[in-house]
């Protein structure tokens, strides 16, 4: 008997065993002394099985928000933050470029200056009718 038992064992922990073979167990069980364990896990599923299935709530549907939108916000951020960042950089290279020709503008115009100052000595040719006014010879 306690051969059979074992082999019943074996089955029904190897998922192989029909359910006449667990009833067979079950018989030869309570019916043999040894098998505490055995005994004590099958009264439990038979405990299971009498009891009465307890209805459980199932919870309300959380309301889940939609962030699809957020995508959509992220991605005008981006758009509009590139954006201002060029007119940025556009802004400050033309500042840039206005300097450099204030500069050479000055260059220029301080340049003119001296030129014009060292024109000043002919100025005084202006006024002289002939090369023979500028070299007077005296006699």
């Amino acid at each position: 008997m306690n051969e059979r038992i074992k082999e019943l064992l074996d089955k029904y922990w190897e998922a192989s065993s029909s359910v006449e073979e667990e009833a067979e167990l079950k018989l030869l069980l309570s019916r043999v002394e040894g098998f505490e364990s055995e005994k004590q896990l099958f009264g439990l599923l038979d405990e299971m099985k009498q009891e009465e299935p307890v209805r459980v709530k199932i919870p309300k549907r959380v309301k889940v928000i939609n962030l699809a939108w957020l995508n959509w916000a992220a991605s005008v951020t981006i758009l509009l933050g590139s954006y201002v960042g060029w007119r940025a950089y556009e802004r400050q290279q033309e500042e840039q470029a206005y300097r450099e020709v204030v500069a050479a503008l000055t260059l220029i115009q301080q340049n003119l200056s001296k030129g014009q100052e060292k024109m000043s000595k002919m100025n005084d040719l202006k006024y002289l009718s002939a090369p023979e006014d500028l070299f007077k010879t005296e006699e």
